[in-house]
Parts: C-alpha cells; sequence; structure tokens
C-alpha cells in the first residue's frame, strides 16, 4: 500500500482487553490513533443491548467520534464493538472493523474476528482461530515489582503460591460456598507454605469476605478496590511466586503466568444453570465463550495441570507457547489491500 490507511483503536476499560489491542496495533506498525471510551454508569458493569450504537457512553468523557471516519478500526470487547459498528454505519460502511473476540451480534459487519481458543465460532471467511489470547506480559514491570517486594515476601515460608481469583461470568457460578472450597484445596497444594491471594474487579464481596474468613493464618490476601493500590502484589506475584492457581473464568490472568513460565494450576469452578442443549446450539450458530475447550487445551499440552488432580507441570522451563500476533498483522493487511 503506497498510501498508510488511517487507523483507530476503540478500547474500553478493561487492561486485559486494551493490551491485546495494542499488542495489535504495535505489531502492525502504521499510525493509529487511540479513541478510549468511558461508559454511562449502568454500563460499567452492565451489558446494554447489542446494536451498533453510542447510547451506552458517556460523551463528554469519552475521546470524540467524529469524522473523517477510519479506514481500519481495531476494537475487542462488547461495548466498544457496539461504538465500532456505529462508526462504520456513519462512515457508509467505508470502515473496516477487526473484532478481536467474539461479535454478539452483526456478525456479517465484522471484516475480520480473531478469536482464541474460548470462542466456539463457526467456520467463516472473516473468522481467524488462534490457540491463546493476544496478551503479553509486560516484563519490566514484574522486574520492578519483584525489586521492590523481594525484601516482604522473604520471611513468608515457602513455597509461595499466588492464588488469582477473578469473579462471577457466564458460565460459572462464584460465592462463598466456592471460595471456600478454592480455599482448602489451594491449602492442600501449599502445604506448609504461604498462600496468597489476590482478587480482581469482579471478585463478589461475598467472595472476598469468603476468602479473608476461611484462609490459614499465615496467608495474605489483596482486596482489589478496597486496599491501597500500591499495595497490589499481583505483578510482584507474577515474578516471585513458586506457582500460582487461577479461577476457570480468567483467561487473562492464565496467559500471563504461563507466558513467564510459572507452574500453573486452574482451579475449577461450578456451571451455573443453563439450558445446555439450547446453549450448545446458540455458540456454534452464533458464537459464544467454552472455557472448557481452552482448559482442555492447556491441560493436553501440559501448560497447566486442574487444581487438586497431580502437581504443578514444569518448574522454571520454556514453554513452546505461540506467538500468533504475526498471523494476526498478516490477515490485517491482506484485508487492507482487497
Amino acid at each position: 500500500m503506497q498510501n498508510l490507511p488511517r487507523v483507530w483503536m476503540v478500547i474500553g476499560d478493561k487492561a486485559g482487553d486494551n493490551a491485546q489491542a495494542l499488542a495489535v496495533t504495535t505489531a502492525l506498525g502504521w499510525p493509529v490513533e487511540t479513541k478510549r471510551l468511558v461508559f454511562q454508569a449502568p454500563y460499567r458493569l452492565g451489558k446494554p443491548k447489542f446494536k451498533p450504537s453510542l447510547e451506552h457512553l458517556d460523551r463528554a468523557l469519552s475521546d470524540p467520534l467524529t469524522p473523517p471516519w477510519p479506514d481500519l478500526l481495531i476494537t475487542i470487547g462488547r461495548r466498544p464493538a457496539m461504538a465500532a459498528l456505529w462508526i462504520k454505519q456513519q462512515s457508509g460502511s467505508h470502515t473496516k472493523i477487526v473484532l478481536l473476540g467474539r461479535p454478539k451480534g452483526y456478525f456479517s459487519q465484522f471484516d475480520l474476528v480473531v478469536a482464541p481458543a474460548q470462542y466456539v465460532l463457526p467456520e467463516r471467511p472473516n473468522v481467524l482461530k488462534l490457540t491463546l489470547p493476544l496478551l503479553r506480559v509486560d516484563e519490566s514491570a514484574v522486574a520492578q515489582a519483584v525489586l521492590a517486594w523481594r525484601e516482604r515476601f522473604l520471611a513468608l515460608p515457602r513455597p509461595l503460591i499466588a492464588v488469582l481469583v477473578g469473579g462471577a461470568t457466564k458460565p460459572y457460578r462464584m460465592d462463598a460456598e466456592v471460595a471456600r472450597r478454592l480455599v482448602e484445596q489451594a491449602q492442600a497444594v501449599c502445604g506448609q507454605g504461604t498462600l496468597y491471594f489476590s482478587t480482581s474487579r469482579r471478585t463478589p464481596a461475598e467472595v472476598v469476605q469468603a476468602l479473608a474468613a476461611s484462609m490459614p493464618e499465615n496467608a495474605r490476601l489483596y482486596r482489589y478496590g478496597l486496599d491501597e493500590p500500591e499495595d497490589n502484589p499481583y505483578l510482584a506475584l507474577l515474578g516471585l511466586a513458586e506457582g500460582c492457581i487461577v479461577t476457570a473464568d480468567s483467561v487473562s490472568m492464565m496467559v500471563e503466568v504461563m507466558r513467564l513460565n510459572k507452574p500453573l494450576a486452574i482451579f475449577p469452578l461450578p456451571l451455573q444453570r443453563t439450558t445446555l442443549g439450547l446453549d450448545r446450539v446458540l455458540r456454534v450458530w452464533f458464537g459464544g465463550r467454552d472455557f472448557s475447550a481452552l482448559h482442555r487445551l492447556l491441560f493436553e499440552r501440559g501448560w497447566a495441570v486442574p487444581l487438586g488432580q497431580g502437581r504443578f507441570p514444569y518448574s522454571s522451563r520454556d514453554l513452546e507457547i505461540p506467538d500468533e500476533l504475526p498471523k494476526v498483522v498478516q490477515s490485517i493487511k491482506r484485508l487492507m489491500v482487497r
């Protein structure tokens, strides 16, 4: 291409999502304009009805979405994707959309859908299937955290096991009962060592309370959103823990642990009640998430084990984890010369 396309990256408030979009735009190597969206209060955690719209945005706090419209738009997540579809409409369908993840509707309006293994999507010309999400670890930030936290961890009995807790998300249930089971199984793995629990933005309050009430006396707990941000041990745990336990819902934390060659155990979560037959049909035809497919892949390749079903699978060795970012970049560049 003689003239580089005008590229927008349209992102929201999820750090893991934004990191994947940034990885793609950086690897692409074209000039990019970032459009950060802020959502109205009901939709910061709630999900608006999926349609091409800006109704869910706080327009005053979001970056302006005005012409000239982009030739290429890269986005991720339900709420930014709705804005992306609106932009495509305003451009007279000139703008091409690359969506990282699964579409919640309007499948044919996305010019390229880049979907890792936890998404069940039909075989279509506009779908590029990957093994893992396009997450990268900021190794310099981890190294800085290691320096800052090493002394604080020295007195803790080893092994130091990080327990990284996500939250309730379909199809899983996460409540106080599940939290107590997590503590029990994590303690069995840790033995006389130290469990360091770290919750996330999605962790329900009752789970945080149950963890605090049931964890061993020598365990540690960081409560995201309640404790001071500077006391967040997450990056330090990625660097210094002997092993990591991650709840089954959090793909981003699993990938970060694996990319740092840390032993990984996945804590299974119980399923919510659902009409399984209809749910499976809808996933195949319209796209859905199947975390169990990703878990099976990780177990089969020796990158992780189910918590409580064997020892951590490896120790400080290089894993053959694929880098699929070049394949994504090639697909985008082919899209733009059509």
